[in-house]
Formats: structure tokens, C-alpha cells, sequence
């Protein structure tokens, strides 16, 4: 398996990206799938593990780095702007027709917690787009507005808003308005704001487990109005007749919002649960990747055709 690192355009934007291709021979172009990456991740994380793993099985893989985070380019940094996110899907898969190894005709997508919500809005709009999965998938504007559980007081958001508020005042007047910390500075505050789900988060991001120097350890404050009005599942049911897996984790506080994408999903669907897993658990935990992908290959392999 080889990684080359590439870049293509979104909407005017310079995206980084690694491109994974298989080292066994193939009788012609090949399966190939666009993973994107969880909310402040970025390709040399949780979504390179995926990519690569699938490379392994045969299928041209393509990791990116949204716009305005990592290595891609746009200002301000730190920006999780929605709609800019979902057209980075759709710039992958224009990408990837490009490619002398790729079948353009078996082009699948694979989101992986908030590039899960972002993806299944890209598949709604772009018939390029064969099949579709996520794994730990949420609308990461829904959790922003009710919390990881869907348990959140409102104001907390409302709070967000303020503070959005305030910095583009303060913007329009010349000065720096900040930006809006997603971690807290150690795990017991994470705990106090955000139970298991936000420790789990931020052993991943703050430790050496996942930490990753690109890693966006910040939010621009323009991204929280910009997600007040957000619906990733929207689409939902344009995506059938094309097919849809979730992958999520027993243990997950998220799973809530897979399964309003099941009930809402109107073509071929399957909600499969990784026995004893959590939501981060699947980033990057052995014994829960494991049996991810062996589901995700099935899948694929079904849908997009034999990768050899």
C-alpha cells in the first residue's frame, strides 16, 4: 500500500489530502472511497486509520483535510463551516474521477463522526456517490445545539450564540475577537463538562493517544452561528435507492442520532453496533477497528464491485 499526499480544489480552496493505493495488481481501475475526518481531526488521525485499513483491502482511498483545518488552506483557520464542509466531499469525488485508478462509475463515501453527518448530505446531492458509511456519525450541529446525549440545557447553546455574536461585532470593529476553545485544559474538566463522552474526547485529541499538532484545539466563533441553522440528516432520504451502513458503538452516547438517520433513510440501510465499543473507541481502538472494517469491506464490496 503506497500514500501519496495530493491536493485538489474545493470551491477555490486548496485541500491536503493523502491518497492511499493498494500494491497488489488489479485487472483495471479500481472501487475508490473519500474518508473524511471527525470535528477538529485531521487526516493523520482516526481518518488515515480508516483510509490506509481499506487500501489494505483493495480500494483506492483518499483522506482529506477540510477546508480551513490541518493542511488545507482558508482563513480564517479553525472555521467548521458546513456548507464548505460538504462541498469538500463532493471536490474528493470530483477529485478522484481523475484518477486513472479509480472507476468513476464505484465512488463510495465514509464519514467518520461529524464527517458522518457531513457525508450523508453530500451523498443526498451528488449521484456520483455509489454507497455510503459512517462510523460513529453525528450532525455536529445538532450536537453543538443539544449536546452529545440530546440532553443539553438550551441555554448552553444559546450562551454560544452570544459569544458568536460578540466576535463578529468585535471583528467589525478591527479588533481580534478570539477564538472559542473546544478542549478544556485537563480531563477532570472535561469531565465536569461533558461526563465520559468529553473525557473520551479529549484522551484522544490532548494525549499522546491521538494528539496530532494540526489537530484544531480551537473553533472560530464564526463556525457556531454558522451551524445554528444546520441539518446534516435533511437529505437523508434522497440518498435511496443508494445504500446506507452506520457503524456505531454499543456504549455510544451518539447513537441516538444514527438511529433518527435509520428511521428517516428510505433506501437500503443498516444500523450495525460494535459490541462494547463507545463513540471514540472507534477511532482508533484495535479491537473495535477490527470488526469495522471487516463490516465496511462486506459492505463496500457489495455495492462498489470486487476491488481486483
Amino acid at each position: 500500500m503506497a500514500r501519496t499526499t495530493v491536493t485538489f480544489d474545493s470551491a477555490g480552496i486548496e485541500i491536503a489530502a493523502h491518497l492511499y493505493t493498494p500494491d497488489a495488481p488489479a485487472a483495471g481501475p479500481r472501487p475508490a472511497l473519500v474518508v473524511g475526518h471527525p470535528g477538529t481531526a485531521v487526516k493523520e488521525q482516526t481518518s488515515g486509520t480508516y483510509a490506509r485499513r481499506l487500501a489494505e483491502r483493495g480500494f483506492v482511498t483518499l483522506a482529506f483535510d477540510a477546508a480551513y483545518q490541518g493542511a488545507s488552506g482558508g482563513l480564517p483557520r479553525g472555521l467548521e463551516d458546513p456548507a464548505q464542509r460538504v462541498e469538500d466531499f463532493k471536490a474528493a469525488v470530483s477529485y478522484l474521477t481523475t484518477r486513472e485508478e479509480v472507476d468513476p462509475a464505484r465512488i463510495g463515501l465514509l464519514g467518520i463522526c461529524a464527517s458522518g453527518g457531513y457525508c450523508l448530505t453530500a451523498t443526498g446531492g451528488d449521484h456520483r456517490v455509489r454507497a455510503v458509511a459512517t462510523v460513529s456519525g453525528v450532525d455536529v450541529a445538532r450536537q453543538f445545539r443539544l449536546g452529545a446525549d440530546g440532553s443539553q440545557d438550551p441555554a448552553v447553546f444559546q450562551a454560544l450564540l452570544d459569544g458568536a455574536a460578540q466576535a463578529r461585532t468585535t471583528a467589525a470593529r478591527g479588533e481580534d475577537p478570539g477564538a472559542m476553545p473546544v478542549f478544556p485544559d485537563t480531563a477532570e474538566q472535561a469531565a465536569a463538562l461533558g461526563g465520559e463522552h468529553a473525557v473520551e474526547g479529549f484522551d484522544y485529541y490532548c494525549t499522546p493517544r491521538g494528539r496530532h499538532e494540526r489537530s484544531a484545539k480551537h473553533f472560530a466563533w464564526q463556525s457556531i452561528d454558522k451551524l445554528a441553522s444546520f441539518d446534516a440528516f435533511f437529505a437523508v432520504p434522497l440518498i435511496g435507492p443508494r445504500p446506507l451502513l452506520q457503524i456505531i458503538g454499543s456504549r455510544a452516547v451518539t447513537s441516538w442520532m444514527a438511529v433518527d438517520v435509520h428511521q428517516r433513510a428510505t433506501g437500503p440501510k443498516e444500523l450495525h453496533r460494535i459490541q462494547g465499543a463507545t463513540h471514540v473507541d472507534l477511532y482508533d481502538k484495535k479491537q473495535y477497528i477490527d470488526p469495522a472494517i471487516d463490516k465496511l469491506t462486506d459492505f463496500y464490496t457489495t455495492h462498489l464491485g470486487a476491488t481486483n
